[in-house]
């Protein structure tokens, strides 16, 4: 049988046992458009905003998951209204890309997840006051004072980890945001001999620390998953602090 154009109606001669002959029509074909679902592009705001660009221009593979944005932080508060993106000074936004680069060499699996990068002035002044019980000068050990301006509020600084393809953080052996010691860096030897910390998680870390290091980035020693790009002095002579969201 000749098939014909899509959408002819098929046709075609069925001999009976009588000798008659019988037209059978294919039924119509079913023209009725069916709704297509239109995927939601979320707004993520700008990709550049007083000075500082999106880390994902310079590096698809480093994640992101701002912990600010959402109420998975020890405030448990959203605090960042409008920040969809992790902004960071330009030449910060390339030293990190170089690092996801320096980690998918070691292993292709293995990803920079970043939790905070520039941070606006408005919102550190709300994470310090949160700490108003703290003596002052504990809690900077914590949390910056916005008088002083933290290199988070300069785009100089990024709270982050390693996880896979998956978006599953490595075992640090502490969570991002954990106040207790065992989250230092300068108390993992003790932790280790008590085995608190386990030599897994340490290992974790220590790779953490190699591929950051590989771009000089310096680690806070009273948080596991925090980097400076500068120092303050060299950030303030650089650099203006970011004072509000994206708009």
């Amino acid at each position: 049988m000749r098939e014909l154009s899509f959408l002819s109606v098929l046709v075609f001669i069925v001999s009976c046992s009588d000798a008659e002959t019988k037209v059978v029509s294919s039924p119509k074909e079913n023209t009725k458009e069916v709704p297509q679902e239109i995927p939601v592009v979320e707004n993520l705001g700008p990709e550049t905003f007083e000075g500082l660009v999106d880390v994902k221009s310079y590096s698809g593979d480093i994640f992101i998951d701002l912990k600010y944005a959402t109420e998975d932080n020890f405030m448990g508060l959203i605090l960042y209204e409008r920040t969809k993106r992790a902004y960071l000074q330009v030449e910060v936004a390339q030293r990190l890309a170089y690092c996801q680069s320096y980690l998918s060499a070691i292993d292709s699996g293995l990803h920079l997840l970043i939790y905070d990068a520039a941070r606006p002035v408005s919102v550190q002044r709300l994470m310090w006051n949160a700490l108003d019980t703290v003596p002052v000068k504990e809690r900077g050990k914590y949390v910056s004072n916005p008088a002083n301006l933290s290199l988070h509020n300069m785009g100089c600084a990024v709270d982050i980890t390693i996880c896979n393809s998956n978006g599953v953080p490595l075992d640090m052996g502490a969570g991002f945001d954990d106040f207790r010691d065992i989250a230092f860096p300068n108390k993992e030897t003790k932790y280790l001999k008590t085995g608190a910390l386990s030599r897994a998680q340490y290992e974790n870390r220590l790779l953490l620390r190699k591929v950051m290091a590989s771009q000089n980035f310096r680690q806070l020693p009273t948080e596991w998953w925090h980097y400076n790009a500068f120092s303050r002095e060299v950030a303030k002579n650089k650099f203006r602090p970011l004072e509000v969201e994206p708009y």
